[in-house]
């Protein structure tokens, strides 16, 4: 993906971007109940991992002694600039990652972590310069109720399909899934349709009706590109 892409996602909003995914009949793209557990933009390809449940047989705590679970495995070999992106099949009774976990992210130079279950040690997590999103925080290790198996494969996360490379985009409302072969359109659309917008915001905020305004109509049209001339 390229970068102006790239940034471009960082810059606009997801209610843009979901609005651009609806005009091009997508429907399905907001992460639902997954909110930000740090304060920072996301954008970035997805690598994914799937969970199935927990079987007390096998998840047992000597399972992390083998540095090749694939947990661990996916928190080292996700790419940098690209998003883990976690199926914990809705289920938060136990966490799907921790601090150490995230902060090894961070150092990686990964853009960000997503998971559809909670976290644990979300107090140091939210202190972190990466980009993480969740339905919120749990105290209890995963194999409580997770066992680890893909890496890289389609996912559900969310009830959102994630297919890996996926852009997947993140502000302060949540996490949308981008198609990776609508990125680059639909990143140029949603930052002109963020221009727009902020001068339609301004423009209702100085007394400006609906009528006319939203949506603007050749007049309004006429003074927003004046004004994106004059600056």
């Amino acid at each position: 993906m390229d970068a102006r892409t790239i940034e471009l996602l960082k810059q606009v909003s997801t209610a843009t971007v979901s609005t651009q995914l609806l005009s091009r009949g997508l429907r399905n793209t907001f992460l639902h109940g997954i909110r930000p557990v740090t304060a920072h933009r996301m954008a970035g390809p997805a690598f994914t991992l799937r969970y199935i449940p927990a079987r007390e047989d096998i998840d047992v705590l000597a399972v992390y002694q083998d540095y090749d679970h694939p947990q661990r495995k996916a928190v080292e070999t996700v790419p940098p600039d690209h998003v883990l992106v976690m199926d914990c099949r809705g289920q938060g009774r136990a966490a799907s990652a921790g601090a150490i976990l995230a902060t090894r992210l961070q150092a990686r130079g990964v853009a960000g972590l997503v998971t559809d279950g909670t976290l644990r040690d979300t107090p140091e997590i939210a202190k972190l310069d990466l980009p993480v999103y969740a339905q919120g925080a749990s105290p209890l290790t995963n194999l409580a109720q997770h066992h680890a198996v893909d890496l890289n494969v389609p996912i559900g996360c969310a009830e959102v399909a994630v297919y890996p490379g996926d852009i997947m985009v993140g502000d302060a409302e949540g996490v949308v899934c981008v198609p990776q072969h609508l990125a680059q359109e639909v990143a140029e659309a949603a930052f002109e349709q963020d221009q727009l917008e902020a001068f339609i915001q301004t423009e209702i905020a100085g007394g400006k009706p609906l009528r006319g305004t939203y949506p603007p109509d050749e007049a309004t049209l006429a003074r927003y590109h004046q004004h994106r001339r004059s600056q």
